[in-house]
């Protein structure tokens, strides 16, 4: 597997998993909404299948994505996820496909619009 770093050599017979890490802070090209923001994420998830992989993995990150630390480890772990960029933007599956996760999906941008009662 080309894929993985030699900080990720087999241990055991298996691969030692990446420890998961909160994306660090990023903005946005122009500020956006809430609603923007949500709409961005929708929009990636209902076309990421077409970007190759296995659906079953795109629900998996999509999990991950969506859950506190903890939780997408064990998501991750599950599913067989390789994790290159410990903050989920790059992984691959057991077969060698490739998933890429924008920053979008994965944490709020530092100049996301606070509209009135957030």
């Amino acid at each position: 597997m080309g894929c993985i770093g030699s900080s990720q050599a087999n241990n055991e017979g298996g691969v030692k998993r990446k420890k998961l890490r909160k994306p660090k802070p990023w903005a946005h090209t122009e500020p956006i909404t809430r609603a923007q923001l949500t709409n961005m994420r929708e929009e990636f998830w209902d076309t990421s299948p077409h970007y190759g992989g296995q659906r079953e993995i795109w629900d998996a990150l999509r999990a991950a994505a969506e859950a506190d630390l903890k939780l997408a480890q064990t998501i991750v772990d599950s599913a067989g996820v390789i994790v290159q960029n410990s903050d989920l933007t790059l992984c691959w599956d057991e077969r060698g496909a490739r998933y890429e996760l924008p920053r979008y999906v994965l944490s709020e941008p530092t100049n996301l619009i606070r509209e009135e009662g957030q």
